[in-house]
């Protein structure tokens, strides 16, 4: 079971109500010391409190706080596991609580980050969510020590009952709650987690504990949530970015029914406030607009293909990488190969549209949404509202998708806070229609890639030039990232030296470029961010550079891959389950690809058939990931199954610009990818237990490389400009 927020969230602190019916009830929230935090009372309960991440109950229950952010990931489940397993609770017994950014902020950030993004949920705090289970047990166990007089070297404990052999006596968790949050808890230097090869409850495939509410419908998300007196906005941005608002005629709206007004958002946005959504929606469809649409108003897909295509020949790229001498390797090479990819921009297009409801008082601001991090969708609410951040709360409800959007631009909180300052006391929802969502989306970077390569007469790939040009993401969310004009993040999964994104290849002289060419469209990190785009670089070329070779591609991937033991594991055992070599049925062929993002190793292979009329049918896909440790099996093979339409996403979707704005407003003109044209899915996990890996996110890097390296096999023609309606294809 989940413990929900409820939309009726009243002043109180979820630490004040946690602790207060433990007390009410006999049970204890037990603290957990961490290195990072300080002791604190309990208020209202009979011992001190200290920094709590578990929560026993008088009927054994554990209930475990989580910071991190739910977006259908379960890594909710996954935070759980890893503290129960140290905890060594009843699984059956466990409960999830989510905490509140006020509450991390009140108690000195002790649940430290709260961001849930990167493939980094649980690889981020597995650490010290570890820790502060075992040192719970630690303490428990040694409650009973006390109670029975004995060395607490003479207790076992599983599934929350402790057992003393010598007497025969038993006690549960429950029963020692209340002394165990008496004792000084341990120093975490001296705690010995468990070796992951040992473990009981996490590294298996247990049932999620965000799924029931999902399926009965019970689940209350942020756009679902109900206040007394609460209006509704909707919000319409300038149709072209950059643009902003010179008038409105808000007299053409007055007196329809239910609306409460119309009011300029920064400078650039226009908001009608009503009774009910539809209401204010319908006015601000009815609302004559005046925007200043400035030069950006002339840009076009085709301007920032211009852009684009210039950085592939510029003199101002910076080498990430540069050994040996590429550029002469390829010029005296045997045979050279040449070619260019592109990608376009493509959108998260979250279900749940961005929306969240924001209450302002005279001395409290509160906002109710769906966040990948928390913490700075208070501190939006903070700066735009005025109230200070020690009088701001945020109730993060379990998202309607995520990807990358809803986590450091909080423009949605930021709109919502200052329309509600203007309401002062009565909560106010702004929900983004599918339009708005699609015109004002974060989108993934657009790029262009120049690759070349020089193979000898052995058909061994002696040079390797690869040049990217592109938007940066850093330079419109983060600038501080950029060092000396040079943006690596763009390059991601093209990085020389071991990192989280490390090129899988060694090859004797090899340069790799990026020429930053940005747009006014604004981009930011979409679920596999820019592994997604090097991928589909890299290792669609890989395949053109082998057939050139005269080589099978997975043994001219082999050859290059010696130094790479990682890499080269987990694209064997992908070739394996995937039956590589093997026949085929007549007309499917298959692709593989290989890659590393988020310190985690994946691969894929892809069966597909093409018609004569270009239909592409993705038959079967087997995909291997090495993400190190596996907390849950059964999570692991859902995400891969969810990158693997997302990766589909990118093969038939596109955000094209026309007269400075957005196309594609809409699901029948930016098709996302159906349940009729997944195929079967195969997930094949090899983890080696020494590292701590991302899931969310990597396999998608080799989602779609597999599929169009499969369609060279099949049309023996490389797929080099997506969408694949540009080659005349269709996904089917």
């Amino acid at each position: 079971m989940t413990n929900k927020i409820s939309p009726e969230i009243t002043n109180e602190s979820r630490r004040r109500f946690i602790v207060g019916s433990a007390a009410a009830g006999g049970g204890l929230a037990l603290g957990i010391t961490l290195p990072f935090g300080t002791a604190t009372a309990a208020e209202g309960a009979s011992s001190t409190e200290v920094n709590s991440w578990v929560v026993v109950k008088p009927d054994d229950t554990c209930v475990i706080r989580i910071a991190r952010a739910e977006m259908g990931q379960g890594t909710h489940t996954g935070l759980a596991q890893l503290v129960a397993e140290e905890l060594e609770c009843d699984w059956k017994k466990v409960a999830i609580e989510p905490i509140s950014p006020g509450g991390n902020l009140a108690r000195k950030r002790v649940w430290r980050d709260m961001s849930t993004g990167g493939s980094r949920g649980i690889r981020g705090s597995q650490d010290y969510v570890r820790q502060g289970g075992a040192a719970a047990r630690i303490m428990l166990l040694q409650a009973a020590a006390n109670e029975w007089n004995v060395p607490v070297g003479e207790l076992t404990v599983a599934d929350g009952v402790i057992t003393h052999a010598g007497s025969g006596r038993k006690t549960s968790y429950g029963k020692v709650a209340a002394a165990a949050a008496k004792i000084p808890a341990p120093e975490f230097k001296s705690i010995k987690l468990k070796n992951p090869r040992e473990w009981k409850v996490a590294g298996k495939p247990v049932k999620r504990l965000d799924t029931a509410d999902k399926v009965d419908g019970s689940r209350i998300y942020a756009i679902d949530v109900k206040l007394p007196g609460m209006l509704h906005a909707a919000i319409k941005d300038a149709p072209v970015f950059g643009s902003k608002v010179v008038s409105f005629d808000e007299s053409k709206i007055k007196g329809r029914r239910g609306v409460r007004g119309a009011m300029k958002v920064g400078d650039t946005a226009v908001v009608v406030v009503a009774d009910t959504w539809w209401h204010a929606k319908t006015a601000l469809d009815a609302l004559p607009i005046v925007w200043d649409e400035s030069a950006n108003g002339k840009e076009s897909s085709a301007t920032i293909a211009a852009r684009l295509k210039e950085g592939l020949t510029a003199n101002d790229a910076f080498a990430d990488t540069n050994v040996g001498d590429a550029l002469g390797a390829i010029a005296g090479a045997a045979k050279k190969v040449e070619a260019v990819y592109s990608v376009p921009f493509v959108s998260h297009a979250c279900m749940e549209p961005m929306n969240c409801t924001v209450r302002i008082s005279a001395d409290k601001a509160e906002v109710w949404m769906p966040s990948q991090n928390a913490e700075a969708s208070m501190a939006a609410l903070s700066s735009a509202s005025g109230v200070p951040l020690a009088q701001c709360e945020a109730y993060n409800h379990g998202l309607g998708g995520g990807f990358g959007r809803r986590g450091g631009t909080q423009d949605y909180v930021r709109q919502a806070a200052v329309i509600a300052k203007q309401y002062p006391g009565t909560p106010v929802k702004l929900i983004w229609s599918r339009e708005e969502d699609q015109a004002h989306d974060f989108y993934r970077p657009i790029a262009q890639c120049k690759l070349a390569a020089g193979v000898d007469a052995n058909g061994n790939l002696e040079g390797l030039h690869i040049r990217v040009s592109g938007q940066s993401i850093n330079a419109w969310l983060a600038p501080h990232n950029i060092k000396d004009g040079k943006d690596r993040r763009q390059l991601q999964g093209m990085w020389a030296e071991p990192h989280d994104a490390q090129i899988g290849y060694t090859v004797p002289n090899m340069r790799i470029e990026y020429a930053m060419r940005n747009t006014h469209v604004p981009v930011g990190p979409w679920r596999g961010v820019n592994t997604n785009q090097n991928g589909i670089f890299t290792e669609c070329f890989m395949d053109e550079v082998a057939k050139a070779a005269g080589k099978d591609p997975l043994e001219f991937r082999r050859a290059l891959m010696k130094d790479h033991p990682k890499h080269l594991n987990v694209l064997n055992a992908a070739a394996e389950k995937g039956g590589w070599g093997k026949p085929l049925p007549k007309g499917v062929f298959r692709g593989i690809a290989q890659f590393m993002g988020y310190a985690s190793y994946s691969a894929a292979v892809a069966e597909v058939s093409v018609s004569a009329k270009g239909e592409v049918k993705v038959h079967r896909m087997v995909l291997a990931l090495n993400c190190g440790h596996a907390v849950n099996p059964a999570t692991i093979a859902a995400q891969v199954e969810g990158s693997v339409a997302y990766g589909f996403d990118s093969l038939q979707s596109e955000i094209t610009i026309k007269d400075g704005r957005v196309s594609e407003l809409n699901f029948h003109t930016y098709p996302i990818a159906r349940l009729r044209q997944l195929p079967k899915i195969e997930t094949v996990i090899v983890p080696t237990y020494d590292f701590w890996g991302g899931v969310g996110e990597p396999t998608i890097c080799v989602t779609a490389p597999a599929v169009l390296n499969a369609i060279f096999a099949a049309t023996g023609k490389p797929v080099r400009t997506l969408p694949l309606k540009h080659e005349g294809l269709t996904l089917i």
